[in-house]
């Protein structure tokens, strides 16, 4: 196998000749001079259409590739500009990297997946870059995603909630494909305003395709979807599914507590003031302490329980327990 192979398959370069190789020891740096196989010379960088060449443009640049290693690795090559009919004067397109970017295409791309896996300083401590190439990078890279497909196509089943993004209640509302996974479209607020920005690029004819909503009870949801999504079948997600029922099963606890204080039985009383975080966990994952609480609570017990404090009879004086 040729050198040139060898070093194109370690920097993650298609497309390019690579025509020397030399190492910098005193920046730790290794520098590959390369150009562009024949077929991909004289391209807009834009569309990627042959066009006429104009110039040798600034010179020679430099893009920074994947480590190798311990060693920075970085690019070398001929910027030359083209001519192109509907994008005016541009530098000419190279096949390793997006156009306008200093990074490889594997560089961009590796940032992207681990920005969406990794922690913040993880990232940079890694890679040795600054947050906001991470950010530029991860733009250029959903960019060039959603041009080539388009997020909202095929639509049936989604989920439309808001997520917290910031101190003093900023809000994202974010929309996903139930059926693959993934998010779909995402903008500030949490609104009718906001929601309806997405229905409308959305299109009527997709909307009508649209056939179950997962949301919360948020009435901003609701009247969005229903003047949206004539056909959609609205439904509670599972997430707020659960909380409702353990506010529920809160609320019956601590009003099941308050009858037996009030009608004297104390040691119940108590049992069910700290059967609270037992009456949530799977009976497997109890300790004996939780496990005693949690049978104390059981349903069968509630009902003899508030039966019993119900025949005591007692006056109510309307206080109602804020804790338990």
């Amino acid at each position: 196998m040729r050198n040139s192979t060898v070093w194109a398959g370690l920097l993650g370069v298609e497309g390019t000749v690579v025509e020397r190789v030399e190492f910098d020891g005193e920046a730790e740096t290794l520098v590959a001079h390369v150009r562009p196989a024949r077929a991909a010379t004289g391209r807009c960088g834009v569309c990627r259409r042959r066009c006429p060449g104009f110039d040798q443009g600034e010179g020679r640049r430099r893009w920074r590739a994947l480590d190798l290693g311990l060693f920075r690795a970085l690019l070398e090559a001929d910027a030359p500009r083209v001519a192109c009919p509907g994008h005016g004067v541009v530098v000419a397109s190279v096949p390793w990297a997006r156009h306008g970017a200093r990074h490889t295409v594997v560089f961009d791309d590796t940032v992207a997946w681990m920005a969406t896996r990794t922690s913040k300083s993880t990232l940079e401590q890694l890679l040795r870059i600054a947050w906001r190439t991470v950010g530029a990078i991860v733009t250029r890279v959903v960019d060039e995603g959603v041009a080539a497909r388009d997020p909202l196509a095929g639509l049936a089943r989604i989920g439309i909630d808001e997520i917290s993004y910031k101190k003093g209640h900023r809000y994202i509302t974010v929309v996903v494909d139930h059926d693959t996974g993934r998010l779909v479209w995402a903008a500030p607020g949490r609104d009718r305003k906001t929601l309806g920005a997405f229905f409308a690029a959305l299109g009527e004819t997709r909307c009508a395709a649209i056939t179950h909503v997962t949301a919360d009870a948020a009435r901003w949801i609701a009247d969005e979807v229903a003047a949206h999504c004539p056909n959609a079948i609205r439904c509670a997600d599972p997430f707020h599914v659960v909380a409702w029922a353990t506010d529920a099963l809160d609320e019956v606890r601590r009003d099941t507590w308050n009858a037996a204080r009030k009608g004297g039985l104390a040691a119940h009383a108590r049992d069910l003031k700290h059967a609270r975080y037992a009456m949530w966990k799977n009976p497997e994952n109890l300790t004996d302490r939780r496990r005693t609480y949690q049978r104390v609570a059981a349903p069968e017990h509630v009902i003899a329980l508030m039966a019993q404090a119900e025949a005591l009879a007692l006056p109510d004086d309307g206080a109602r327990a804020v804790g338990g």
